[in-house]
């Protein structure tokens, strides 16, 4: 049986208008630096955050945000270790322009007044992570380095008065043109005064920059906030979907329990670069030989290698050994890990902490050109809603960051000159439906059993007919039920990607072709709604490896 999605979201006519010449949605650092630069060259910015402005993802980054800051250091030795990580489905000239253009648009963070830690002389303190060869990774406050961009993101919006902000805010779908271009788009606001319940922007573009699918997951490190929405608005109005099959998995997410769902406590891999190590059951360092690396391999690697471990002794974690970097250490450089575990019954200065893979990070989404723009004209996505191919099947450590800061820069650059005239929108024939919301722990279950970290054919084919299951259960309007919604539809179309993919490559592990396959894969498949189908197909494009760069070296 296949799956039939909602082609939009069932809602309520519109009972509040507003109108912008750019709606940006989204307030983390992809969204906040792409309102603040834009509101130079357009005339009204509208920003709208389905929390407060201070929620989303960045705030809960910890490692940092790479870039080639350090003496010795090299834009073509930090472009070496993304291509390298990205398993060959990097785009070249997108990782490129991150690794070239980054340390600027980082130096222009620090003189907005984001406070990244230096040395007692005065340097920019640079650690290293998985994957990389280099120290660097800027941070803040020991492990709040995303608390802190965001801080200083947030005081600077703030400031600008010409950005209005809507926040508690649900994006529910775009309005479209009679050229399927963006010509506004619907809302719905919850406590907002003379702005509840759903309400409509007239505008002249979108950006998207709405953070990933984490709740697709039994557990993540995501935020509840991260339901797919911005992906799957951009799918029913017409938009590719990328790589959606490159889901990174954290390989130190700590271990609360086997009923523990949701959001759940991030090791940063930082705490690894800092010296600390992978340990199993009996006490055996398990990394040594897997990689070059070794602890600080790519996460693919790690958490492939944690997930054997856990298979082969029949555990439900295994063990990071950070005892030896003592108290002060400790308290100086990872104050919020380290009291997190201790909130949850674990001291790392003196004891082993549990950890196991939980989803992290949705390498593809929105496919978009090196300027942010999607298919959709007037559409534009940034960040980890965006596929800009910088990640390709596994995102280097710390890029994610640095890909918001850096792809927001540049969708302002070009956005200005390419608005469209206000326009009213057609009358939408696309078929209307919600799934209900109490079918969300169903298809969390079923999307860790099957199209986790280990995947199968017969699993996939599972997962799918258990989700055109779901997405047949109909539902009552609301934010409970449109979030499920996008959840399923993302689910259905990255289960459709991750079923052609018949190799393993990067973050996507099939048991049933463990092998990486060039001549059969490189490339990428792209998911769009036909027919309220997700319908996958796969265009072949060269591999891009760390080989493959100019004069790059490790």
């Amino acid at each position: 049986m296949g799956i039939t999605l909602p082609e939009r979201l069932a809602a309520g006519d519109p009972g509040w208008a507003t109108e912008a010449d750019v709606v940006v949605v989204g307030s983390g650092i992809a969204g906040l630096t792409a309102a603040l630069r834009l509101r130079d060259g357009v005339g009204k910015v509208l920003v709208v955050t389905k929390d407060v402005l201070s929620a989303g993802s960045t705030q809960w980054a910890q490692g940092g945000i790479a870039a080639a800051l350090g003496p010795g250091d090299t834009p073509a030795q930090h472009e070496h270790d993304t291509l390298v990580a990205g398993a060959g489905a990097c785009d070249l000239d997108a990782v490129r322009a991150l690794v070239t253009e980054g340390p600027e648009a980082v130096r222009e963070l620090i003189a907005l007044g984001a406070n990244f830690d230096h040395s007692p002389d005065g340097v920019l303190s640079l650690t290293r992570e998985g994957g990389h060869h280099r120290d660097r990774i800027a941070h803040a406050g020991g492990d709040a380095t995303g608390a802190e961009i965001q801080r200083a993101l947030v005081a600077a919006i703030k400031l600008a008065p010409d950005i209005e902000v809507i926040e508690h805010a649900l994006a529910v779908d775009l309005l479209l043109g009679e050229d399927g271009g963006v010509c506004g788009m619907t809302l719905h606001v919850m406590g907002e005064g003379q702005r509840d319940g759903v309400g409509a922007v007239r505008c002249r573009a979108v950006v998207l920059a709405s953070g990933g699918l984490g709740q697709v997951f039994s557990q993540t490190t995501n935020p509840a906030v991260s339901t797919g929405d911005g992906m799957a608005l951009a799918l029913r109005a017409g938009a590719v979907l990328r790589d959606l099959e490159f889901v990174q998995f954290h390989p130190t997410v700590m271990y609360l329990g086997p009923e523990s769902r949701g959001q759940q406590p991030l090791i940063s891999e930082a705490v690894r670069g800092e010296g600390a190590f992978l340990v199993d059951f009996a006490g055996s360092r398990f990394m040594q030989g897997q990689h070059e690396l070794a602890d600080l391999a790519p996460r693919d690697v790690v958490a492939k290698a944690i997930t054997r471990r856990m298979h082969e002794e029949g555990k439900p974690h295994m063990w990071l050994d950070a005892r030896h970097l003592g108290r002060e250490f400790w308290e100086r450089r990872f104050p919020t890990i380290l009291a997190t575990a201790r909130s949850h019954g674990v001291d790392p200065v003196t004891e082993l902490i549990p950890v196991a893979p939980a989803c992290h990070y949705a390498s593809g989404g929105v496919a978009t050109d090196l300027w942010g723009r999607s298919n959709v004209p007037g559409l534009y996505a940034t960040g980890e809603v965006a596929c800009s191919g910088v990640h390709g099947a596994n995102r280097l450590a710390s890029n994610s960051l640095l890909e918001g800061l850096v792809f927001s820069r540049r969708i302002a650059q070009v956005l200005p000159a390419e608005l469209r005239p206000y326009a009213d929108p057609v009358v939408d024939q696309r078929t209307a439906g919600v799934v209900a919301a109490d079918v969300r722990s169903a298809m969390q279950a079923t999307m860790t059993e099957r199209v986790g970290v280990l995947r199968n054919a017969d699993g996939l084919e599972l997962a799918t007919k258990a989700l055109a299951d779901l997405a047949a259960t109909p539902g009552e309007e609301g934010t409970a039920a449109w979030e499920t919604t996008n959840l399923v539809s993302i689910s259905a179309a990255l289960a459709a990607a991750a079923m052609l993919r018949e190799e393993t490559r990067g973050s996507h592990w099939r048991e049933d072709f463990p092998e990486r396959d060039d001549a059969d894969f490189a490339g990428h498949f792209d998911v769009v709604l036909t027919d309220a189908a997700p319908v996958a197909t796969f265009h072949p494009s060269p591999a891009t490896d760390g080989a493959a760069t100019d004069g790059a070296t490790a």
